[in-house]
């Protein structure tokens, strides 16, 4: 199986296992992963497409050093204030949200990418009420919408490095949700 793993950073894919196979750095955000996986795509078949990488939690049921698996992932900015509300464009064919099935036993969850993490109560507060998300990346959604654009079978698996909360670094473990990510999806294509 021809198998194409994308990480916004090199550190996010620590396997020797992983990395004897065709890997993907895009860059942190939507738009490097849009622009870096569509150049791929374009020039290479694969099977199947892993992005891989570190989330931030909201949900208080996921600690650090989870494993996940993206099932529904949202653009959660893409819409427009209307004073101090923050609404979705309706009126318009977006496709802001991104639904695929699960294909392992990780635990499902639902994401929204974000240019701008969360640090601030009322801006995380706002966020909860309008998508009830689990996590937030930087580059998911954008994923899954190119893989859907070229019809590859893809998949997200995350770990968590912190909770979304005021910012504070003494509170993350990047190498906790590292480990346990390369470990998973190293289980992930032994099971394939």
């Amino acid at each position: 199986m021809n198998i194409l793993f994308v990480a916004a950073t090199s550190q996010e894919i620590t396997s020797k296992k992983i990395n004897t196979q065709p890997n993907l750095i895009t860059g942190l955000g939507m738009v490097n992963t849009a622009m870096y996986l569509t150049k791929e795509l374009i020039n290479n078949n694969f099977d199947l497409v892993i992005n891989m990488g570190i989330a931030g939690a909201f949900s208080s049921t996921l600690k650090k050093g989870d494993v996940v698996e993206v099932i529904e992932d949202y653009f959660s900015e893409i819409g427009y204030e209307d004073d101090t509300n923050f609404c979705l464009f309706k009126e318009f064919d977006l496709k802001t949200k991104l639904i695929v099935k699960a294909k392992t036993k990780l635990k499902p969850v639902k994401a929204i990418t974000v240019n701008t993490v969360h640090g601030n109560k009322k801006s995380i507060q706002s966020t909860v009420n309008l998508f009830n998300p689990d996590i937030e990346t930087m580059e998911g959604a954008a994923f899954f919408q190119v893989c859907n654009y070229f019809n590859v079978p893809c998949m997200q698996i995350r770990s968590i490095s912190n909770r979304v909360e005021k910012r504070n670094k003494s509170n993350w473990d990047i190498n906790l949700a590292i480990a346990n990510l390369n470990m998973e999806v190293e289980k992930i294509i032994m099971d394939l």
